[in-house]
């Protein structure tokens, strides 16, 4: 999918991008699968702020995609969507019997592909099927992690994962190399959709101006060294020179190391990956 690019006008108007949406066919959502969405403009329960520069922001209808989508003998694609939830865009489809689904849209799919799922569903972009009816090496998304759940991994935009081989040191399981370079296994029960997530374009996209990320619920971010020492630990100073900060001694709000400490702890799930993440080597 190409970017569209327009004339510098204006200073927020050079270098900005936006997604070409000549493949979105129907630019009004199926009522019936649509939910109303509340935001929390990052607050918790209790009202507290636990996620900063969140608020504000068009309001938006939730699309109630089917990341399952078992046992369909034939689906028909009548509409490639927008989904202001997701940077995929998604696709309406007709099942037998006349009921109407959204889908995770693939990369390619038009209106009037037939799509299927399920054991007997053909090795075709679009189709569903259990990861041990897949041919080892080919190119999958929408991942189930846990039978029965739906699909959890590979869901945004030009995403892609890879079934690397049926052949795993645990049985009844297949490894699965994930976008981020990590191979773990999966239960081969499990379900994937056959093909790469469309809209590879979208990681190219520059917004350009504020409000255009202001409309997409994004409030300002206020750097610590322009704070006072009371605020953030960069606050305070007498002018930015004095004020410089090293690369390894940035915090965050609370006294943190900002850059370089790692945060993951995943001792629970160390069983299911071969391979770590981009390092090559095992977890």
């Amino acid at each position: 999918m190409p970017i569209k690019y327009y004339k510098p006008t204006t200073p927020g108007r050079r270098g900005m991008t936006t997604a070409d949406t000549s493949t979105i066919t129907k630019k009004r959502p199926e009522k019936s699968l649509i939910v109303a969405k509340k935001t929390g403009s990052g607050r918790n329960n209790q009202g507290k702020i636990t996620v900063r520069h969140r608020g504000g922001g068009v309001k938006r209808f939730y699309r109630l995609v089917d990341f399952d989508f078992k046992a369909v003998k034939s689906a028909l694609v009548e509409a490639i969507e927008y989904d202001p939830n997701r940077s995929a865009r998604i696709a309406l489809v007709r099942i037998e019997g006349g009921k109407l689904a959204y889908v995770l849209a693939g990369s390619g799919m038009k209106v009037g592909d037939q799509l299927a799922s399920g054991d007997d569903a053909a090795i075709r972009a679009g189709n569903r099927l259990a990861l041990k009816n897949i041919p080892a090496g080919t190119q999958i998304y929408n991942i189930e992690l846990v039978l029965g759940k739906g699909g959890q991994i590979a869901r945004s935009a030009g995403t892609k994962a890879s079934l690397v081989s049926k052949e795993s040191p645990k049985a009844g399981f297949v490894q699965v190399k994930l976008p981020s370079g990590e191979v773990r296994l999966v239960h081969e029960n499990c379900q994937a959709t056959i093909g790469t997530v469309g809209n590879e374009q979208h990681q190219n996209i520059k917004y350009g101006t504020a409000g255009r990320k202001r409309r997409l619920g994004w409030r300002p971010a206020v750097r610590g060294s322009a704070m006072n020492p009371v605020d953030h630990p960069h606050g305070g100073g007498e002018g930015a020179q004095a004020t410089s900060i090293h690369k390894y001694g940035q915090k965050t709000p609370w006294g943190k190391p900002a850059l370089g400490l790692k945060t993951r702890r995943r001792k629970a799930t160390n069983a299911m990956i071969i391979r770590g993440r981009g390092k090559g080597r095992r977890r």
